[in-house]
């Protein structure tokens, strides 16, 4: 079994230290395999937030624990036109990750991480067809008995956002990436950028989408809060590529606290999930 932290939209520069500092201790006391982080380490791109995120992102690893990150559209400067058509992943190159296709591999998952944030857009995300190719040969080399992850931080479906149920904005060019995901064989989809947390079977958002299940995570430690949702991150643990748990952990005022756990099962190429003690407190678990 993998043990996978996912935490998205850090957001340091609008965030709340007490919670940074008890979700570094969750993970420091539950030690997860890998901590994966799907964008927004940042509220403004500025150098200040970036080594405030660095300093953080350090003291994870000095605690033995395994990252993989991806940035997100507020790790593009906005205000700094020169600087976000010019150069609008530097200080995140220089201060996060150098690497914007990480990829992380063991004896039971491999994890392909891609950049979705671009200068030309304020909040949407993109996938290129460069990276649709990548995602094509990384993924689809692994062998068939492991857990394949895509790792973005605009999630490639729309997704419902509202309290009435309005859908996001898909990410550009989502009809390629979703056929690109189809044929690498994705297992599981991680996203953030919406700040609620979601889980549902990829063919129940889109037709021949394949057999992924498409995760979102809330906001760990910002303060910019969607529809009162409280900051939780999820945490994973992936029996085989058909089966996964999911629980969604989430701070309650003094510290982080479980507040969902859904058992998934794959059945073809939809997925199902059924409440393993209580039902889901906190956003729109399947």
């Amino acid at each position: 079994m993998a043990r996978i932290a996912h935490l998205s939209d850090i957001h340091f520069g609008a965030n709340d230290p007490r919670i940074v500092d008890a979700a570094t201790a969750w993970l420091e006391e539950h030690r997860p395999d890998l901590v994966v982080i799907s964008g927004d380490f940042t509220q403004r791109a500025r150098v200040d937030q970036f080594r405030a995120a660095s300093a953080w992102l350090n003291r994870l690893r000095s605690a033995g624990l395994k990252l993989l990150v991806v940035p997100g559209n507020h790790d593009v400067p906005l205000y700094d036109v020169v600087r976000r058509f010019m150069a609008p992943l530097d200080r995140y190159k220089r201060y996060i990750s150098h690497d914007l296709c990480p990829f992380y591999e063991d004896a039971e998952v491999a994890i392909l991480g891609l950049n979705t944030a671009r200068s030309l857009t304020i909040k949407d995300g993109r996938i290129n067809h460069d990276q649709m190719e990548i995602l094509r040969q990384r993924l689809a080399a692994v062998a068939p008995d492991k857990t394949r992850i895509l790792v973005t931080h605009h999630p490639l479906f729309a997704m419902p956002i509202g309290r009435g149920g309005e859908l996001s904005e898909a990410v550009g060019q989502h009809e390629d990436a979703i056929q690109a995901a189809r044929e690498a064989g994705v297992h599981l989809a991680l996203a953030g950028h919406f700040h609620q947390t979601y889980a549902e079977s990829a063919t129940k958002m889109v037709e021949q989408a394949g057999g992924a299940l498409v995760i979102q995570a809330g906001t760990a430690t910002s303060t910019r809060l969607r529809n009162d949702e409280p900051q939780s991150f999820n945490w994973l643990h992936v029996h085989r590529n058909n089966e996964v748990e999911l629980q969604v952990i989430v701070w309650d005022g003094t510290g982080f606290q479980r507040a969902s756990h859904v058992a998934y099962h794959q059945h073809g190429d939809r997925w199902t999930g059924e409440a393993v003690d209580h039902p889901a407190m906190v956003g729109a678990i399947a």
